[in-house]
């Protein structure tokens, strides 16, 4: 207790600002007082630094070493300027942030630093997208870019995302997020950050810059309305709804319906429990809107606009389009108008994009998860993962954007519509040419962090001997790789009839995820088998789920 009663003391005297610095202050008078639940609270503020990775910085927004606050925004900044300045003289970094609790200060912080430091901030406009950040970074050929976002982490979350460009990353890598060794480089320059009060900062080499217009003038490139729609689209309580309205109208779309309760910033997220597209109950509200007002698409943005989901009429309702149907209709869009090129996803992405890639004389590449992988993807043209991120215009922004994407969709939707078509008849279409591909996922929440490498742990050591009553015939620790794709945590397992599911721990949340898939043959007459193939899906979400010694989450 005194070690981490000093260690704490010694932060706060190096804190700079006052109110993380006195919560520190009050929570080591109250452990001196014998207070065994400020105590444990201490103890969580300094469980260790908060991890700098390929996803640069995310945790829970307070005080201490452990959390985000000023303090680590500005030793990690110092870091990263470090690093920068070993590579490159006077470098440009672009800053941008969202309108989470703390980007705004964060993100003044972070340009500070980098000026002081003998670099040059480009600070964009506060409470905007992390597509601008990225684009920005290739538009203005900077040298890094800092966005401050947790993404769609709950409202007490924050981050610090990193993306290397202009004389740092070139090619295939400029303006993606940082991946190894620069991650673990610039994390050794954190550690050896002094203080953040004896760090210095100052406003001399700030510019203000806005990309905003050279953005959305981009966006409108990428097709334009063959047919009206009438679109509905949330943003979910986040910094996406502006570039949104103005890219979709700038490419034709006229007739946007926002959700009002969802559409301005607001930190809270006051609607939702988890601001994500994919958790249930997100859209709803987006729904009702669209059946009241007899919408053809639905248009759903994560918090800071980097990733996209979309629904579509099915029945007298929405039918919520998997990451992978997107990313499938998407694919296909973009491989019929390509003459050469890559397409790509990620290891957990369904399959059906390697069979439309070759269905078009396209080549085809599988990556680890994330987009710091997929989007620095030789000859890419198009790539996506199943978490509803997609890579619509990599010559422009080189990582997921789901404002850009949502353009490239409602583009697609009103193809198919002026010729009497929608998106549920083209999926019918690719699995009657490729085969019935659907996907799932199972999800795995946890409060108690160490039980999903157990749970991981345990179907390693006894995994099924079948799935779906047909015998295993591929059983991988992902550990020591998959193909050509470099080693990551999980377990991959698939049967002789081609069913498959891959087991790993999220890289952002404290969840185990699984990615199931089934596969079956589409008859050349008659109805496509989807529903034999949801309910093969639900017994295999069972099976899993036993496999894992867990239930099946309701």
């Amino acid at each position: 207790m005194e070690n981490l009663i000093k260690v704490a003391q010694e932060w706060a005297a190096a804190d700079p600002d006052p109110a993380t610095a006195q919560q520190i202050l009050d929570l080591v008078a109250q452990v001196e007082a014998g207070d065994a639940e400020a105590n444990t609270k201490l103890q969580s503020c300094f469980a260790g630094p908060l991890q700098f990775g390929t996803a640069g910085l995310r945790g829970q927004i307070g005080a201490g070493e452990s959390r985000m606050n000023v303090a680590v925004v500005i030793r990690a900044t110092y870091g990263l300027v470090q690093y920068l300045k070993s590579l490159v003289e006077r470098p440009r970094v672009v800053v941008g942030c969202d309108a989470r609790y703390g980007s705004a200060d964060f993100a003044k912080a972070a340009a500070r630093v980098i000026s002081a430091a003998g670099g040059e901030a480009l600070v964009l406009p506060q409470a905007n997208p992390t597509p601008l950040t990225s684009f920005t970074v290739r538009h203005l050929g900077a040298d890094a870019g800092v966005m401050v976002t947790a993404s769609h982490n709950p409202a007490q979350d924050n981050g610090y995302k990193v993306y290397l460009g202009g004389r740092v990353a070139t090619g295939d890598g400029e303006g993606v997020q940082i991946i190894p060794p620069a991650d673990s480089l610039i994390a050794a320059e954190i550690a050896a950050a002094p203080g953040a009060n004896q760090i210095p900062q100052d406003d001399t080499n700030i510019t203000s810059v806005d990309t905003r217009d050279q953005y959305v003038e981009r966006a409108a490139t990428l097709g334009k309305a063959a047919h009206p729609l009438k679109i509905v689209l949330t943003a979910m309580h986040g910094v996406g709804a502006p570039l949104a309205i103005a890219s979709l109208t700038a490419a034709g779309f006229k007739d946007i319906i926002p959700v009002r309760e969802q559409i301005d910033p607001d930190p809270d997220f006051p609607t939702v429990p988890f601001p994500n597209p994919e958790e249930k109950g997100a859209t709803d509200l987006a729904i009702k809107y669209a059946v009241e007002n007899g919408a053809d698409l639905i248009i759903a943005l994560d918090p800071d606009a980097d990733r996209c989901a979309v629904a579509v009429p099915e029945g007298d309702t929405f039918r919520q389009l998997s990451g992978d149907e997107t990313g499938y209709l998407l694919g296909d869009y973009v491989a019929t108008h390509a003459a050469t090129g890559t397409l790509a996803c990620s290891i957990v992405s369904g399959r059906l994009l390697g069979k439309i890639a070759v269905g078009h004389g396209l080549k085809f590449k599988q990556t680890l998860t994330g987009f710091k992988w997929i989007a620095r993807t030789p000859g890419l043209v198009y790539g996506y993962e199943e978490a509803i991120g997609h890579c619509v215009d990599p010559e422009n922004v080189h990582d997921k954007d789901g404002i850009s994407a949502a353009v490239k969709f409602a583009v697609l939707l009103s193809e198919l519509k002026a010729h009497g078509s929608d998106a549920l008849e083209k999926l019918d279409e690719l699995a009657k040419t490729y085969g019935t591909h659907l996907t799932s996922p199972l999800t795995f929440r946890f409060t108690d962090t160490s039980k999903i490498g157990e749970a991981l742990e345990r179907i390693q050591k006894t995994p099924p001997q079948t799935i779906l009553g047909a015998p295993i015939a591929e059983c991988v620790d992902l550990a020591g790789g998959y193909r050509d794709i470099p080693g990551t945590k999980g377990l991959l397992l698939a049967n002789e009839n081609d069913a498959r599911v891959i087991i790993r721990p999220s890289g952002t949340e404290p969840k185990l995820k699984c990615y199931l898939e089934v596969v079956l043959d589409t008859p050349t007459e008659g109805p496509v088998p989807w529903d034999e193939a949801r309910a093969q899906m639900q017994a295999f979400k069972a099976e899993i789920a036993t496999a894992l010694g867990m239930e099946v989450p309701q």
